[in-house]
């Protein structure tokens, strides 16, 4: 699916995450879905966020692998922007605004990462949750 980088588009991201879980059997207000929906929301946040290039939208693919797994991945066209796995490993402090999104994806997601996108600019930030 493809958004445009605003926080309209990832407002739609992360609702669309909700409904197609409930579609396929997991309902709002599950774990999994709660989970699931809350990673692809920080993930498209900071998209919009840190991967914003002029003119360019971000995409979201959520897929159940079969063996149990659930994986949601979020690309943009910003190569240069990273997000740094040591972000992950804390919380922000009380008085910062900022800063939480990878500690929550970190604390929920069994597995995350990131990878260049072959043959495009840019960088997927991905998520699994499952065995």
């Amino acid at each position: 699916m493809c958004f445009t980088a605003t926080p309209r588009g990832a407002r739609l991201a992360r609702r669309l995450v909700s409904l197609r879980l409930d579609e396929w059997g997991h309902p709002y207000g599950s774990d999994l879905n709660q989970d699931l929906t809350l990673i692809a929301a920080e993930l498209a946040a900071n998209a919009v966020r840190h991967g914003l290039v002029t003119g360019r939208d971000f995409r979201l693919r959520l897929v159940e692998t079969g063996d149990g797994v659930f994986r949601v991945e979020v690309s943009d066209t910003r190569t240069e922007r990273r997000p740094v796995p040591e972000h992950a490993e804390r919380p922000a402090t009380g008085d910062e605004e900022s800063g939480r999104g990878l500690y929550l994806v970190a604390r929920l997601a069994d597995r995350w990462g990131v990878d260049g996108r072959p043959g495009a600019p840019g960088k997927t930030v991905w998520a699994e949750i499952g065995p």
